[in-house]
C-alpha cells in the first residue's frame, strides 16, 4: 500500500511535482520511504481507477499508446442506501457494488488505485528557509501537525519538494488519517482487489484534466469542481503549476435535503426528480427556483474559495470552471453555477478527449456518466 501525491507535470520544466513518487506506506509501522527511482522509471502495469463514493462506485481502466489514452473498461454501480450514513448495511452494500463493477467491466486486473477526500485529508504548501536534506522530513511533519485539521500522529504524511531555483525549500504535503486509508483498503480487500496506492481525489482530477485538456497557456488559472453526494472537491491550477485543493462538505445530498425540507417532500422523490426519473409537474414543484435556493451555500463556499486562492497565491483569477461529479448531471445545475459564480462554468466530460476501446457498453457508460467518472479516470492514470 502506498499513499502518494501524483501530478503529471514533473517532466514539464520542473514546474510541478510528483508524477509517481513511489511512496510506500506501512500501515502497521506507520512510516514512509520514498523510492526516487520511480520518478524516472515508469513500469507499465495497468491498474483500476476505483472511486468509492458514498452513493456509487465508479471504475475505469485505461491504456496508453505513446501519448494517447484509451478506455479499456468502465463501470458504475449505485450503492443501495448509500445516502444513509447510518445504514448498518452500507459496508457490505459497498463491497457488493465494487464486485458488480468488476463483473460489469469484465477486467482481469486486481490492482486498484483508490482516492480519499474530506475532512480527514489535507493538501498544503510549505516553504522553509534553506535546510539540510536530512532535516526536511522533520520540518514537514512539524508543518503538517500545525496545519492539518486532525492529529497527524494518527495519520500518514507524504510530501514532495519542488525545485524552484531558489535557496528556500518549497513543496507540497499531503496527509490523511490512517483510519480513512484503512477503510478504503478494507473495502477493496473485501472485493478481492489489491489496493496498491492511495491518491487524493483533487489531485486525481488535476491529473485527468492535464492529460485530457492539455492546457495551452501556462498563465491560465483553471478550476475543476467535482460535486458528489457527500463532498465537493475544488481543484485549482494556476500559472505557477501548483495545485490548490479544497474539499467542501456541502454537496449533492445537502442540496437534495434542502429542497425536500423547503417543499415538505421526501428526499427520495426529490432525487428522482433531479435525476429525471420523475416529473416535477406531478407534484407541482418549481424545481428551478428550489434548486437555486438550495445551492446558495455551495455557491458561496466556492466563491469564497476562489477569492481566497486569488488573494493567497497572488495568481490570476480563475477564468473557467470545469464542473463534473454526479450532481453535475442535474438539469440546470451547471447553468446555475455559470450565472452565479465569478467565472464561466461548463460541464466537463473528460471522455470527450479519451477514446474508448472497451466495446459498446463501455462507450454507452462513458457517454451517459462521463462527468461522474473523472476522479476514477485520474486514478487510473497512475503508474506503479
Amino acid at each position: 500500500m502506498r499513499l502518494g501525491l501524483d501530478y503529471n507535470h514533473i517532466a514539464e520544466k520542473a514546474r510541478a511535482f510528483i508524477r509517481n513518487p513511489g511512496t510506500r506506506v506501512d500501515l502497521v509501522k506507520g512510516y514512509i520511504t520514498l523510492n526516487w527511482k520511480r520518478l524516472f522509471n515508469r513500469e507499465k502495469i495497468q491498474v483500476l481507477g476505483l472511486d468509492i463514493g458514498s452513493s456509487a462506485v465508479k471504475m475505469v481502466q485505461l491504456s496508453k499508446d505513446h501519448s494517447e489514452w484509451a478506455v479499456t473498461a468502465a463501470a458504475i454501480v449505485d450503492i443501495p442506501g448509500g445516502v444513509e450514513n447510518n445504514n448498518p448495511s452500507k459496508e457490505i452494500n459497498t463491497v457488493i457494488a465494487i464486485t458488480k463493477c468488476l463483473q460489469s467491466a469484465g477486467t482481469q486486473t486486481k490492482l486498484a488505485v483508490c482516492g480519499v477526500c474530506g475532512p480527514e485529508v489535507a493538501v498544503r504548501f510549505f516553504k522553509f528557509p534553506p535546510l539540510p536534506r536530512d532535516e526536511i522530513d522533520g520540518a514537514v511533519k512539524l508543518e503538517a501537525a500545525q496545519v492539518c485539521p486532525f492529529n497527524v500522529d494518527d495519520g500518514t504524511v507524504d510530501y514532495q519538494v519542488i525545485p524552484n531555483g531558489e535557496n528556500n525549500v518549497r513543496g507540497v504535503l499531503v496527509a490523511a488519517t490512517n483510519k480513512l486509508i484503512e477503510s478504503k483498503r478494507h473495502l477493496t480487500e473485501q472485493a478481492s482487489l489489491d489496493s496498491v496506492l492511495m491518491d487524493v481525489d483533487g489531485l486525481a482530477l488535476l491529473n485527468c484534466f492535464s492529460e485530457c485538456e492539455n492546457p495551452k497557456s501556462a498563465r491560465t488559472t483553471t478550476a475543476i469542481l467535482n460535486v458528489g453526494s457527500s463532498y465537493t472537491n475544488l481543484a485549482i491550477i494556476g500559472d505557477d503549476s501548483l495545485p490548490f485543493i479544497r474539499d467542501m462538505t456541502c454537496a449533492g445530498n445537502d442540496i437534495v435535503k434542502e429542497i425536500a425540507t423547503a417543499n415538505n417532500i421526501r428526499p427520495e422523490i426529490i432525487s428522482r426528480i433531479l435525476t429525471g426519473h420523475q416529473n416535477s409537474n406531478e407534484i407541482q414543484l418549481d424545481i428551478g427556483g428550489s434548486l437555486a435556493n438550495a445551492c446558495r451555500k455551495l455557491i458561496v463556499d466556492v466563491t469564497d474559495t476562489l477569492r481566497y486562492y486569488a488573494a493567497q497565491e497572488k495568481s490570476t483569477a480563475v477564468e473557467k470552471i470545469f464542473v463534473c461529479g454526479g450532481f453535475a448531471l442535474v438539469k440546470g445545475f451547471v447553468e446555475l453555477l455559470d450565472n452565479q459564480l465569478p467565472a464561466r462554468a461548463v460541464l466537463w466530460n473528460p471522455f470527450d478527449k479519451i477514446c474508448s476501446a472497451g466495446g459498446q457498453n463501455c462507450r454507452d457508460i462513458l457517454q451517459k456518466n462521463g462527468p461522474v467518472m473523472a476522479v476514477a479516470a485520474g486514478l487510473a492514470m497512475r503508474a506503479i
